[in-house]
């Protein structure tokens, strides 16, 4: 049997069993390492392939490489092994990226496989307070808010409502995915509403805060900070009363000292 049909054989079987995928998220225009580790020494070629079609690059005896015209100017060789170094990644670039081996003894082995994700950065969001429930302090101390968080094709609406220094979501607080598969989502953080538009590589954000609707909110706070003002003073007075009657004791203890010398 000639050597082509043995070498047409390998390439139509692989051998038992794969390599662990790697899960990969990317930034768009950012380079993605691609590392592979444990290749046999006596192999006929290693090759990285995307979507398990696509040629990117083969490596044969000698160290020698023959790079697939698509990658050309967006692969580089970092190392001396059969990393591979993709370049500028695009939306385009998401796939599986799949490194084997061939040799004659063991025929076609997976090295390793990166599940690749190019994602954008997320659009800017905003939130807006619809509606303020707002209920007289002398009677009751709570706060209604309905606030929707929104970006260019996504929005979520939820409402909190604050009774005394206490706040609850109600409504709203499961994240919706938008159309580019990235996450919208408002919730309630300390004394803040905030509302963030995230994916796996980039996030933005924007917040309110609840004093600024709620003036039940901002009393109990702002009575919080005079009382802690009050108390301050308090103990300033106190500290510099004690000074004060510590000199005038050691003032009539000197001058008693004196006469009875």
């Amino acid at each position: 049997m000639s050597i082509f049909v043995i070498l047409g054989l390998l390439v139509c079987i692989e051998a038992q069993g794969s390599s662990p995928v790697t899960t990969v998220f990317v930034q768009k225009g950012d380079n993605l390492i691609l590392n592979v580790d444990d290749v046999p020494e006596a192999f006929l070629n290693v090759d990285w392939t995307f979507n398990k079609m696509v040629s990117v690059v083969r490596f044969t005896p000698g160290e020698k490489r023959s790079v697939h015209s698509d990658f050309t100017e967006r692969i580089e060789f970092p190392v001396k092994n059969f990393s591979v170094k993709l370049k500028n990644l695009q939306e385009a670039d998401s796939g599986v990226y799949t490194a084997r081996v061939f040799t004659l003894r063991r025929g076609v082995q997976a090295l390793a496989e990166y599940k690749v994700t190019v994602q954008g950065p997320v659009s800017p969001v905003e939130l807006t307070v619809d509606s303020v429930d707002s209920v007289d302090s002398r009677s009751s101390d709570s706060c209604n808010l309905t606030v929707t968080c929104s970006t260019q094709h996504s929005h979520i609406s939820s409402t909190f409502r604050c009774v005394s220094r206490t706040c609850s979501q109600e409504g709203g607080e499961r994240p919706e995915l938008t159309t580019s598969g990235a996450s919208l989502h408002v919730y309630l953080l300390n004394s803040s509403i905030i509302c963030n538009h995230s994916n796996q590589v980039n996030w933005n954000e924007d917040f309110k805060r609840i004093e600024h609707f709620c003036p039940q909110y901002a009393g109990s706070e702002g009575s919080s900070a005079g009382t802690s003002v009050y108390l301050v003073k308090m103990v300033v007075f106190s500290v510099g009363l004690i000074i004060m009657v510590s000199a005038v004791i050691t003032v009539h203890l000197m001058e008693k000292f004196r006469k009875h010398k």
